[in-house]
């Protein structure tokens, strides 16, 4: 299967180098291939067990990136904000 990374990098608005192409293409062919293995679950969901519901993390402040650098790789930035092109009129 031939994945267009320069197309998923537009569509996702990323500058994504020549060189790196291959490796990303290498990339989500792996992350495809361990997709691909997950078994599929059928509805009735009899693998899972009401006894032992899942159970969820609390919510902790942790440490992440800085908004600054997040908002560097954006397009255009107004107010501290990622500005979009409108898509419903």
């Amino acid at each position: 299967m031939k994945i267009d990374i320069m197309h998923i990098a537009k569509l996702a608005r990323l500058k994504i180098d020549e060189d790196e192409v291959v490796k990303f293409e290498g990339e989500m062919h792996d992350i495809i291939a361990m997709v691909e293995q997950i078994p599929e679950m059928a509805d009735d969901y009899k693998d899972v067990d009401p006894a032992h519901p899942m159970e969820l993390r609390k919510d902790e402040i942790r440490p992440s990136v800085k908004r600054e650098e997040l908002l560097s790789n954006a397009p255009l930035v107004q107010a501290g904000c990622v500005v979009v092109p409108k898509t419903v009129e």
